[in-house]
């Protein structure tokens, strides 16, 4: 029987449906949860979020216990990051531990937060067999064929999972769906910068943030996908099944923003930047509106800055819960868009379908 996107996306919700119990996740003492890869800065900024939150705080009853300090001796970011990180992590007393085994065998949920996607399926099988709910850091994977079989063998084991970057929960993202200036989603333009790492192909190291965007923009149901590509520049273009099209600049060179225009059937706006809220237009302060064009509005960043704790909230409600806040479809089309933007450049530009790049890494199997 040939699986369909749909069908494919249905049989992860309700495989990951089938969770283990949660009784002790919930239960007064803290949740012990250890770090497999020290190399990444998000395993030291979740730590000081979750250790810093107060009594009642949606990051709250989280403690991390251990970490096994992981790193990629081929990547030059992985090589200078790691004795960084475990300086930090030895100043917060946190136990360093020779294996994976030994972890497990201490706490109650993992982040794999090792920055090299291709070292991911072995870091998470064994914690998937264990049975401890897990949160995997950009990039889940090096390739599609990885990203599909870690949710295949977290189906396998009854494990919950999840993956995202942390654009995902950025209040200025997130809040564009159904904003009252935007109203209903009808198209999107993101635009992000992208660096490459010459093990993974070129969008799956960097180009992971700004896909995610549009997906947390767009939603998912995108079905194929065009790249036009130069030395300095590329423009991705997502046609949606309901007829919708979203698109994403990635830039090598020069000003880099993240962020994004919303189109919508009540009304256009800019998203929020990276990390901060959803924007407002505003008229500034008389010392710069000179600046402004008259009689139009600025736009500026709102409230806290967010890049890291929106998405350590949502693993906190993860780890208490074993409920993935994203479908395993979802992430599975996220990487299907990536690895047709891949495909796309190769064969010159022409558009190749989501579910053929799946339907191809499934007939490898």
């Amino acid at each position: 029987m040939r699986l369909t996107h749909r069908s494919y996306g249905l049989l992860c919700l309700l495989s990951l449906a089938v969770i283990p119990s949660t009784t002790r996740l919930q239960a007064a003492e803290p949740i012990k949860v250890g770090v497999i890869g020290l190399d990444n800065y998000q395993a030291v900024a979740f730590t000081h979020l979750f250790h810093g939150a107060k009594k009642g705080d949606n990051l709250a009853g989280l403690k991390v216990v251990c970490a096994v300090p992981r790193h990629s001796p081929d990547i030059k970011e992985s090589v200078d990051s790691l004795p960084r990180w475990v300086e930090q992590f030895e100043k917060l007393e946190i136990d360093m531990v020779g294996s994976i085994d030994m972890l497990l065998k201490r706490v109650d949920a993992v982040l794999v937060m090792s920055l090299d996607g291709r070292k991911h399926l072995d870091q998470v099988t064994p914690v998937l067999k264990a049975g401890k709910p897990v949160y995997i850091g950009r990039p889940l994977a090096a390739s599609l064929d990885d990203a599909i079989e870690i949710f295949r063998r977290a189906r396998q084991y009854k494990t919950p999972i999840f993956s995202c970057s942390q654009h995902r929960f950025v209040p200025g993202f997130i809040g564009m769906r159904n904003h009252p200036a935007v109203g209903k989603v009808l198209g999107c333009s993101v635009y992000g910068g992208l660096t490459t790492e010459p093990h993974h192909s070129d969008f799956f190291w960097h180009g992971v943030h700004s896909a995610e965007t549009l997906f947390t923009i767009m939603g998912p149901g995108c079905v194929s996908v065009t790249r036009v590509s130069t030395k300095d520049f590329d423009l991705v273009t997502g046609a949606w099944k309901d007829g919708r099209i979203g698109t994403w600049r990635a830039i090598r060179k020069g000003a880099i923003k993240y962020s994004g225009i919303v189109f919508g059937d009540k009304g256009i706006l800019r998203a929020g930047n990276y990390g901060y809220g959803v924007p407002l237009n505003w008229v500034p302060p008389k010392a710069v509106s000179a600046l402004a064009p008259k009689g139009e509005h600025w736009i500026a960043p709102q409230g806290e800055y967010m890049g890291y704790k929106g998405v350590a909230i949502e693993i906190a409600k993860f780890f208490k819960t074993g409920k993935p806040p994203i479908p395993a479809s979802e992430t599975i089309e996220i990487f299907a868009f990536l690895e047709a933007a891949h495909e796309s450049k190769r064969q010159g530009g022409v558009p190749v379908k989501l579910q053929r790049v799946i339907d191809q890494v499934r007939t490898k199997k």
